[in-house]
């Protein structure tokens, strides 16, 4: 069977089979050569051997030739064709066991959601070159194969925190020297994955969700320190989604990706990690739309409404004031 490893410290992961050493491969899907090139870049950088880049729409044609260990789909913009060919690549992917990483826009967002339902995805928003190379590192630690210690879920929290602060840290140096090779960064060797905490449900009745326009106020209560301080200083990506999805589940709403993208106060990239993270870890669930496939929610999760609901009653009843 194959195994991935390195040869040594510094020098491109590879496959092994026996004796035989084979280069990780990166499949690249777009036709902004711009764009393209600097994810070929990337890849190199990152030690991934680049095939020819193709159209998104090559997929619908036949085999569609043979995918990567790593597959990249740049989509900005939809339309039928491309919505059908990335269906098609998140059936391929998730049968492959490849990682997939597709950059987007946020008028996108949403279809590009709905259409990956298998493969579990990076989504990248903007498609900012710092953020890709997050999503290389990502893409790696987790191909099949690689022997990672499996962190508790306070660690993997504090490494996707870690992940953010790359970003940010790589997005002021680019400003800095707008001409310096971005290809030097390399994210964190590990999957940003939260630990899932198997945790049965109390016995006791569970209190009711409390009244949206409570959480409206906490909300807006929250978005008034941004007046006065950086917003940064205040970022809590996972309670604020925790608190819109509350307040959506209590008015018998659903929500879409794009719109708890907002919801979490941070950049749409980095809302859409936290948003996966959570899902896998089994905070959040991923909802199809039973009328149109091609779409998906976010909602809470029993485990964590039943969280959520005793979290509030808890502070109605010792009077405290929620954060």
């Amino acid at each position: 069977m194959a195994q991935l490893a390195y040869l040594h410290e510094g020098v491109e992961p590879v496959r092994t089979e026996g004796d035989a050493v084979f280069a990780l491969t990166l499949s690249l899907f777009g036709e902004d050569q711009r764009r393209i090139s600097h994810l070929a870049e990337d890849a190199r950088a990152a030690g991934l051997a680049v095939g020819k880049p193709r159209p998104l729409e090559s997929l619908l044609e036949g085999s569609g030739g043979v995918l990567g260990d790593v597959v990249v789909a740049d989509c900005p913009q939809i339309d039928a064709g491309k919505l059908a060919a990335l269906i098609r690549l998140d059936e391929r992917v998730a049968r492959a066991g490849a990682r997939l990483i597709v950059a987007t826009s946020a008028d996108a967002l949403d279809d590009v959601f709905g259409c990956l339902e298998r493969s579990r995805p990076q989504i990248l928003i903007g498609a900012q070159r710092a953020e890709g190379l997050v999503a290389m590192g990502a893409a790696l630690a987790q191909l099949p194969g690689r022997r990672l210690r499996e962190d508790d879920g306070e660690e993997r929290m504090l490494l996707l925190r870690l992940t953010e602060q790359v970003v940010r840290i790589a997005e002021k140096l680019d400003r800095l020297a707008p001409g310096a090779d971005g290809g030097a960064l390399r994210a964190p060797d590990r999957p940003f994955r939260p630990a899932e905490e198997d945790r049965e449900f109390l016995r006791r009745p569970r209190p009711p969700l409390p009244d949206p326009r409570l959480i409206k106020q906490i909300v807006r209560d929250r978005r008034l320190r941004s007046k006065y301080f950086a917003e940064e200083l205040f970022a809590d990506p996972a309670w604020d989604i925790l608190l819109d999805l509350t307040m959506a589940r209590a008015e018998h709403r659903r929500v879409s990706v794009s719109s708890l993208c907002i919801a979490a106060g941070v950049p749409p990239t980095t809302a859409l990690r936290w948003v996966a993270q959570m899902v896998e870890s089994g905070l959040l669930e991923r909802m199809q739309d039973q009328e149109d496939k091609r779409r998906a929610f976010i909602a809470l999760s029993d485990r964590s409404a039943d969280a959520m609901a005793r979290y509030f009653a808890e502070i109605k009843s010792s009077r405290a004031s929620p954060i």
